[in-house]
């Protein structure tokens, strides 16, 4: 990790002790900080446990400091897009699916956040949050208070197989507007359910590519060739290709899912 990203990662915890003071239980890098490396287009995720809710007035503060501490999109070498996730303690612990949070920050709602708006999230009933804790329990590295493992419990792998399926529909009609997030987060899931595992979207685009056809193989590459920075995203003129591999991917999701389900 570069020492812009250091720095800024010093920032984000001094803004978080500063917003929740005692309330603070600890804060965990996880995402591609700890799988494989950051990568140009990385954003720094960070999940925050905090011993109770946050009030309106540290939602206000919180937001006006990330929007002062991260910028939209992530630049390699510099300030860089910033999530931030914020879960309470005893909704985390013992576990319970679908997972609750009490906040949440991100590059695609910072003009909700300009707007005014404290919580554009919807509900705080969140499945996608599953294999986030996983992996923020298994791999995550803590900037503020104890070790992970010791703030989460585990989450049981079949309450991830349900995680895998509740959003698909909606990341679906996501497609056409955030395309390379989608296939890899598509692909990531196709290994997870597979192996057991959570690994980077690139090793996941990598693994999935040797398992489809050749039909498949463009989009793929590019939307891996993205997520490494070495070409800038170019969909207009594989558009169906990319609705084709996202369907395809889909079902072996769902396939993947009944096999496994308790």
């Amino acid at each position: 990790m570069q020492a812009p990203e250091r720095e800024q990662l010093d920032e984000l915890a001094r803004l978080l002790r500063g917003v929740l003071g005692t309330a603070l239980v600890g804060v965990y890098l996880y995402g591609s900080a700890v799988l494989g490396g950051l990568r140009p287009r990385s954003d720094l995720d960070l999940l925050v446990v905090a011993a109770r809710p946050t009030t309106p007035e540290q939602k206000r503060a919180l937001i006006d400091g990330l929007l002062a501490h991260s910028t939209w999109p992530s630049r390699a070498g510099a300030r860089r897009s910033v999530e931030v996730v914020v879960v309470i303690a005893r909704d985390v612990r013992p576990w319970s699916y679908p997972p609750r949070m009490d906040f949440l920050f991100g590059g695609w709602l910072r003009p909700a956040f300009r707007a005014g708006e404290l919580e554009p999230w919807g509900s705080p009933l969140n499945p996608d949050l599953a294999p986030l804790l996983a992996l923020a329990r298994e791999r995550g590295v803590a900037l503020v208070g104890p070790p992970p493992a010791e703030v989460l419990d585990a989450v049981p792998f079949g309450d991830l197989v349900r995680a895998s399926v509740a959003e698909l529909d909606h990341a679906l009609a996501e497609l056409p507007g955030d395309t390379r997030n989608i296939l890899l987060r598509l692909a990531r899931i196709w290994y997870t359910l597979t192996t057991g595992e959570i690994a980077a979207k690139d090793v996941a685009a990598a693994w999935v590519l040797d398992r489809v056809g050749p039909e498949h193989h463009e989009v793929l590459r590019r939307a891996r060739a993205g997520y490494l920075g070495t070409e800038d995203d170019r969909w207009d003129d594989v558009t169906d290709a990319t609705r084709t591999f996202a369907e395809h991917a889909a079902a072996e999701i769902r396939r993947l899912a009944d096999e496994r389900a308790p």
